[in-house]
């Protein structure tokens, strides 16, 4: 019994490391903007998670790298500059609109338009085979 709790113990201490209590300000204002800042970043691991929410070790790590350039006084805008200029746009969940960024911001709506235009080209062609076979859409009689 004691070896089989040892085993489970073992098995779970990678997973308990990997969380971490979070960083804590004194001043509740220092601590939402903390807060706000790790949620509007991604965690490059996960890639669908903002470091906040991530158990990642990249993220326990960037959680502790904002949490001392906000000790050093730094702004939001410098933090995230410095971020970007380490790990590029995607860090930010809102990149900025730049030439570099246009295809990722466009993608929802191209992806939408394509949609469409797949279903218009679709229900065309059926209106077509429709008309030019009208028997097709005509009920067989029941024979029984």
């Amino acid at each position: 019994m004691r070896f089989l709790i040892l085993a489970v113990a073992l098995c779970l201490s990678p997973i308990a490391s990997a969380i971490d209590s979070g960083q804590r300000f004194d001043d509740p204002a220092l601590q939402a903007r903390y807060e706000r800042l790790i949620h509007d970043l991604r965690c490059l691991v996960c890639q669908n998670e903002s470091i906040a929410d991530s158990n990642a070790m990249l993220a326990s790590d960037l959680r502790r790298e904002v949490h001392e350039l906000m000790v050093e006084g730094r702004t939001d805008a410098e933090i995230r500059t410095f971020l970007t200029e380490r790990y590029g746009d995607f860090v930010l969940y809102r990149p900025p609109l730049r030439p570099r960024t246009w295809l990722l911001w466009s993608a929802p709506i191209l992806f939408l338009l394509g949609g469409l235009t797949v279903v218009g080209l679709i229900v065309a062609r059926r209106a077509r085979a429709a008309r030019a076979n009208p028997h097709i859409l005509e009920e067989e009689p029941d024979q029984q």
